[in-house]
């Protein structure tokens, strides 16, 4: 017999009655029956119920385990009596008597309980991760994670692509957010940086001549935590093509990202068809450019309605260039309860509030209600109605100012509204392209034009978008958002070096800076590069929407938290003053 099992946990079935058989595993509950000790035994795979009693030889070494103690058994397989079959487990028609034991590691005194649905602080739980990973959510959550990885390379070796990898020693490279550098014993003063992604280098695949690149690609940013984003690193399935155009990466990913969400949706709709919504109208629209779209609300322009009308804080607001007033519609939410609720929620969104109007029937008609019906008169509220497509039970929210002031909490204000009044559908993954991305914005105060998005996109229209306004250019560059999260961002990448250094020269950055910051890019780009273009999905998000998790850590193995701190390996840690004088460096203390 193997040193240390003949079959896991889960194996075990009524076939096997009479067998003898070894198990290992971790005491995972003990219940003393007076003088019958029944243990549940788990491993990675299930759950066995053993039980041994005073007749046994190992009843008295079986008395001291304790929970999370990890055990060998040998024993006989029994049948449950019918009344006791537990149908819940695979395991549940039989039980081992056990008549020889080996411990194989005790457990102290345990700092979370890993049998049962507690809560622990994320402290506890990040410092213990081992075992908190022993948990079944945590085991169900990291085994999805690795299938989820393991059907999507599947899914791109099947659609032709190959895995090529990157390195993760390599240059500073703006990606957006902060490296993290890594100094040179070699080359004392100079750093090295950990890839934000592999975005140069992918590209620089496709001008070596190969058709088609992807990888399980680890990232490395020094970013601000949120519930969906790692402070630190993170995994993306990264892919990039030559010889094609916006449509042809849509076409590619989409049936990758479909087929993972049908494998491992649990049964949720997943969306067939996903619309192509302009940067533009999704701010319009949902107030985002990751909008859910599982909420059925859209909202709208409705500034004419209150030019000049006798609200007067709207009525001036729209006399200032640049304003507008946008509707939020809330089909179901036509009572002054709700309405009040909203605007509460405006005020803790720290604006003055949010004015509204909702519809009753008092017996006589409809009725439109609230102190902005009373402002602007009934014949105004009418066409606001009858424009945002409402009835009675019905409310309306409205907005007001320069929108990227307000697009936000409109935007969030768009979610509550269809959370409270269950409109979102819960069951169903949403999927919309995001597209016409601008290149460009400019500051407020000192008029300077910058990038807003990718600069290595290629603009709409190449060389000729440029030579116009820097604020009306559009990229090739797209996003995919799915119940509220951004899960693919990419583009079609800009491969001409003319077009390159005008696009640039837009944002102020001069032809030596572009060569120094994006040298082997822009030498590459002479030596005959392919159009070429891809994107990245995030598969940390990917696997937290499909196991249901609010946030990332709990489906990472090891994440920091949010401090970026690892707690349990104690990182990150002083140097040591050798390691320090090896590198040439000095710390300067902080004031």
């Amino acid at each position: 017999m193997h040193a240390y099992r003949s079959h896991t946990c889960a194996a075990l079935t009524a076939a096997n009655v009479g067998e003898t058989v070894r198990l290992s595993g971790w005491v995972h509950r003990v219940r003393d029956h007076g003088g019958v000790l029944f243990i549940d035994l788990r491993d990675h795979f299930g759950v066995t119920q053993v039980l041994c009693d005073g007749d046994s030889a190992a009843f008295a070494e079986l008395e001291k385990v304790r929970s999370e103690w990890c055990i060998r058994i040998d024993g006989t397989v029994k049948a449950r009596d019918p009344e006791l079959v537990n149908p819940k487990l695979p395991t549940g028609e039989i039980e081992v008597y056990v008549r020889e034991l080996e411990v194989l590691g005790a457990a102290d005194e345990l700092p979370l309980m890993v049998f049962g649905d507690q809560e622990y602080p994320e402290e506890t739980r990040l410092r213990y991760r081992y075992l908190d990973l022993r948990r079944e959510a945590m085991q169900q959550n990291m085994t999805l994670r690795s299938d989820v990885v393991a059907s999507m390379r599947k899914r791109m070796w099947d659609q032709g692509f190959r895995e090529y990898q990157t390195p993760i020693i390599t240059a500073s490279s703006p990606e957006g957010a902060r490296d993290f550098l890594v100094p040179s014993r070699l080359h004392p003063g100079k750093f090295y940086a950990l890839p934000q992604a592999p975005q140069q280098f992918k590209q620089l695949i496709m001008v070596s001549g190969f058709d088609k690149y992807f990888q399980i690609a680890p990232c490395f940013r020094d970013e601000d935590p949120r519930a969906d984003r790692s402070p630190t690193d993170f995994y993306q399935l990264d892919l990039e093509m030559s010889f094609v155009e916006q449509q042809d990466v849509f076409d590619t990913i989409q049936p990758v990202l479909t087929g993972v969400f049908e494998e491992f949706g649990g049964g949720r709709k997943v969306d067939q068809e996903w619309p192509q919504i302009s940067y533009k109208d999704a701010a319009l629209w949902y107030g985002t450019d990751k909008p859910d779209l599982r909420n059925p609300i859209k909202m709208q322009v409705v500034s004419e309605h209150f030019r000049g009308s006798g609200f007067a804080i709207f009525a001036k607001l729209l006399e200032q260039e640049g304003t507008e007033i946008r509707a939020i519609p809330a089909p179901t939410g036509g009572s002054r309860k709700f309405c009040d609720r909203m605007n509460a929620f405006a005020q803790k969104e720290g604006l003055p509030g949010m004015g509204y109007i909702f519809w009753r029937d008092q017996g006589e008609g409809m009725e439109a209600a609230g102190p902005l019906a009373k402002n602007i008169g009934p014949e105004r509220t009418e066409a606001i109605r009858q424009q945002l497509g409402l009835g009675v039970g019905d409310a309306a929210f409205f907005l007001g100012g320069k929108p990227k002031a307000f697009e936000k909490v409109a935007g969030k204000a768009r979610d509550v509204i269809g959370e409270e009044l269950n409109l979102t559908e819960k069951d169903r993954f949403a999927f919309a392209w995001i597209v016409d991305f601008p290149i460009y914005e400019q500051d407020a105060e000192t008029g300077a034009i910058d990038f807003e998005h990718n600069p290595f996109s290629m603009p709409q229209g190449g060389m000729e978008a440029l030579q116009g306004n820097p604020l009306d250019v559009r990229g090739y560059q797209y996003d995919l958002a799915c119940n509220g999260y951004e899960l693919v961002s990419g583009a079609i990448r800009n491969h001409k070096p003319e077009i390159m250094l005008k696009a640039f020269e837009l944002a102020g950055y001069g032809e030596e800076e572009v060569k120094s910051r994006f040298g082997a890019l822009f030498n590459a780009f002479h030596y005959g590069a392919p159009p070429h273009g891809g994107c990245a999905a995030g598969i940390d998000r990917i696997v937290m929407l499909l196991a249901d998790e609010a946030n990332i850590r709990e489906v990472m193995m090891f994440p920091m938290n949010q401090r970026a701190e690892d707690l349990m390996m104690d990182a990150p840690s002083d140097p040591t003053s050798d390691q320090l004088m090896e590198l040439g460096l000095r710390i300067i203390p902080q004031d």
